[in-house]
């Protein structure tokens, strides 16, 4: 029996996107704080410390939850929006910064999603979400994307944001070389690790950074063109949060 609701939607805008939601009546989706941009008058919301998914969910298990999205740099509560009315109602959500959203039904993708950990918008009532650390320490150490991550489980539909393009992969048995900032999510069949950029010529004077991500193995990924940092550089490049997606524990010397 499929336990998230089923959400009809439509993607509004070309470079800088929003999702509107149709809800039922009593139908409800869970978003990110502050990503909320227009809802009708019968859609009500309440912040919660937890996305909802387990109703019998105790008091420690919530703020258990609330403080792993703390660790993954998002707020500290997700908002319920639900209709109250007796006909449709729609509630839209946008992105926090330009780009392009993604629907991704969980239950085509095994039923889980590992996602950076500012990429998810907003998704059906039912979506668990929590954060999955990386296996390999030295992705974590020395990666931009860190490792800690988000994920999200559930058969209902997830809407995620990025920077720029979106580029989807499928890849079998197979191993894509990536900029550390650009990987988007995903699936658990794929294993995330970071290598070197090359020799120290090409590390120093190459301009693709000192670390590449690799992710490998059978699964699709999601990628993003532009991830904020690089949009941050483009627009100031002197500014004083050039490094601002700089997720790296050895600090930001270490990112480009």
């Amino acid at each position: 029996m499929k336990q998230s609701q089923e959400l009809d939607y439509r993607i509004i805008g070309d470079d800088i996107q929003l999702v509107e939601i149709e809800l039922d009546p009593m139908e409800t989706v869970i978003a990110e704080a502050g990503s909320m941009v227009y809802m009708d008058s019968a859609v009500s919301y309440v912040t919660k410390m937890g996305d909802g998914s387990d109703p019998n969910q105790g008091l420690l298990d919530k703020l258990l939850s609330a403080g792993s999205r703390v660790l993954t740099g998002e707020s500290l509560f997700v908002t319920h929006f639900t209709n109250r009315g007796g006909g449709k109602q729609r509630v839209a959500f946008s992105a926090p910064y330009p780009g392009k959203i993604i629907p991704v039904d969980l239950s085509l993708h095994g039923g889980t999603l590992i996602v950076q950990k500012d990429g998810f918008l907003c998704a059906a009532k039912g979506t668990r979400i929590s954060l999955v650390l990386n296996r390999r320490f030295g992705a974590g150490l020395l990666g931009g994307e860190g490792f800690i991550l988000q994920k999200l489980e559930g058969d209902g539909r997830t809407f995620m944001h990025a920077g720029g393009t979106v580029i989807e992969r499928k890849l079998e048995n197979q191993v894509l070389k990536i900029d550390t900032g650009c990987i988007v999510a995903y699936t658990p069949g794929i294993d995330f690790n970071i290598e070197t950029a090359g020799d120290l010529r090409s590390m120093v004077f190459g301009g693709e950074g000192i670390f590449l991500a690799t992710l490998g193995g059978t699964g699709t990924v999601w990628l993003q063109s532009m991830p904020i940092r690089k949009l941050i550089q483009a627009i100031s490049p002197y500014g004083k949060n050039i490094r601002k997606e700089g997720r790296s524990i050895l600090g930001n010397f270490l990112e480009r």
